[in-house]
């Protein structure tokens, strides 16, 4: 017989598939709405929203490659394995409605460690309005692996894609660039347990738990002030080299611009690293990058008004020739690479 769920200290080989199922179920009830059909059938049914296009995205985190739990608490990966996926929809001008959660787990993992990973996920879905649909559950040889595919909603005018772009449009970015790859290399260089000072924790709070933009993304896609747009889950270098080739432009990016903290400056340059490129190339940043033509920019600025604090800056501009530059006071050169998984 298995083991009462209950006994958060079992393991979850000893509770088994359905009750660990039945427990997830009770920790996410139907919320009322267009979902009619939810967690405990072969499949969840929606009616969608009337008049709106569906949003679907999906990004699967693997334990040893997207998080270290000697690093990061079972609730950030939950809450993250749900905030890369709201991001995505933020980034399209929507807003998220539902998700679906599979969890591929190790036998070594206990109930309790389940729960506190619900307990992330369900943190960010409440910030973000998101009903778990459903899911499944799996057993994993090896890692541990949380798969979230969200389903959003936005207006067939207000979508943002990464090709509406062309020369002469501004770039922006929300927020700061580079934390998130500071924190992580501080991580990996001080090891599990080392006390982390002020600024170096907020560093590493920006790899544990990003903060999706569905507020300034929301706002860019209604006010139709963005031409493209595109999430920050690879760096910006990736960034600004998929929205220039998808609006068939090129781009000249402003190193002096780039708002990068004053801990993750000091943090790359004490690694004899440019602080500059290591921001552009570092990952994980989930910040929002957008370009606006000349004729929106008093769009931008109610954007900005209604932003709640996101700081929006000005990096750069597309441009007509198809190359892809750093500008550096008065010199270029070649924008470097994001992150790539292969």
């Amino acid at each position: 017989m298995n083991t009462p769920a209950s006994d958060a200290s079992a393991s979850i080989g000893e509770v088994g598939e359905r009750a660990l199922i039945d427990r997830i179920r009770q920790r996410f009830p139907d919320s009322p709405g267009t979902l009619q059909i939810g967690i405990g059938d072969d499949a969840a049914v929606d009616q969608g929203v009337r008049g709106e296009l569906q949003v679907l995205t999906t990004d699967a985190m693997v334990e040893g490659v997207h998080f270290d739990l000697g690093f990061s608490s079972f609730a950030d990966v939950g809450y993250k394995a749900l905030a890369v996926n709201v991001s995505d929809i933020a980034a399209m001008g929507g807003a998220p409605r539902l998700a679906l959660l599979s969890l591929i787990l190790p036998q070594r993992l206990t109930v309790a460690d389940v729960d506190r990973l619900l307990d992330g996920f369900a943190e960010m879905a409440a910030e973000g309005g998101v009903t778990l649909a459903g899911g499944n559950v799996a057993r994993s040889p090896g890692p541990l692996v949380v798969d979230v595919t969200a389903v959003g909603s936005v207006r067939p005018r207000r979508i943002l894609t990464r090709a509406g772009g062309r020369p002469g449009d501004s770039l922006y970015v929300t927020g700061t660039i580079g934390a998130a790859a500071a924190g992580l290399g501080w991580l990996r260089q001080h090891g599990p347990g080392a006390p982390e000072p002020r600024e170096i924790a907020a560093l590493t709070a920006r790899h544990r738990r990003p903060a999706p933009r569905l507020r300034v993304g929301s706002i860019l896609g209604r006010t139709r002030t963005a031409s493209a747009c595109m999430d920050l889950s690879d760096g910006l270098a990736d960034a600004v080299t998929a929205i220039a080739g998808a609006s068939g432009a090129g781009a000249v990016i402003d190193a002096n611009a780039l708002p990068i903290p004053d801990a993750a400056r000091q943090w790359f340059a004490a690694q004899g690293r440019n602080p500059v490129m290591a921001a552009l190339a570092g990952g994980d940043d989930y910040e929002l990058l957008f370009s606006v033509p000349p004729r929106r920019q008093g769009r931008l600025r109610t954007v900005i008004r209604q932003s709640r604090g996101v700081t929006i800056t000005r990096i750069g501009e597309l441009a007509s020739s198809p190359a892809i530059l750093l500008k550096t006071d008065g010199a270029s050169e070649p924008l470097p690479s994001g992150f790539t998984h292969f």
